[in-house]
């Protein structure tokens, strides 16, 4: 029974990782295409838009190191459920209204408040969350725990 709980405890930790990168890379594209109608194809708009994410990506690494650090990790839980539940009411993932028409000129200040609007919360929260569960699993008494790098194989 306990071989059974470390190969499912194990699966959840996988899936988890693996749905979460898979949400980071597909949202990517998808809200950039959002803003192409508005902004036009020009590679300024890809460029802006990889920045930002990239932005968000290091913060929500740096967000998991601080979680990470933390010796509780039930606290480190409990804040990180906090921070999903927040993204989640951030959703759906779209163009905020509150933005209004993007300018004939000047465009990267309003494309990055898009950016920042309409996916900042749930892409960070997402970018948090593998390296914080790969911390996570570090800590089970799992006897691949000493290396949790082979998560990312997922």
């Amino acid at each position: 029974m306990e071989a059974v709980v470390k190969r499912l405890g194990l699966a959840i930790f996988a899936t988890s990782i693996l749905t979460s990168a898979f949400l980071l890379f597909a949202v990517q594209p998808m809200f950039a295409k959002l803003v192409l109608p508005r902004l036009g194809g020009a590679p300024a708009v890809w460029a802006v838009s990889m920045c930002v994410f990239q932005a968000l990506l290091l913060a929500g690494y740096a967000y998991s190191h601080l979680l990470g650090s933390l010796r509780s990790t039930g606290l480190s839980a409990g804040l990180h459920v906090g921070v999903l539940i927040c993204a989640f009411v951030a959703l759906p993932v779209g163009l905020p209204a509150t933005l209004g028409p993007a300018p004939a000129e000047g465009a990267v200040p309003w494309l990055v408040g898009a950016l920042v609007l309409g996916v900042g919360l749930p892409f960070f929260a997402l970018a948090g969350n593998a390296p914080l569960l790969q911390a996570w699993f570090a800590r089970t008494g799992h006897p691949d725990a000493a290396d949790p790098y082979f998560l990312y194989g997922a």
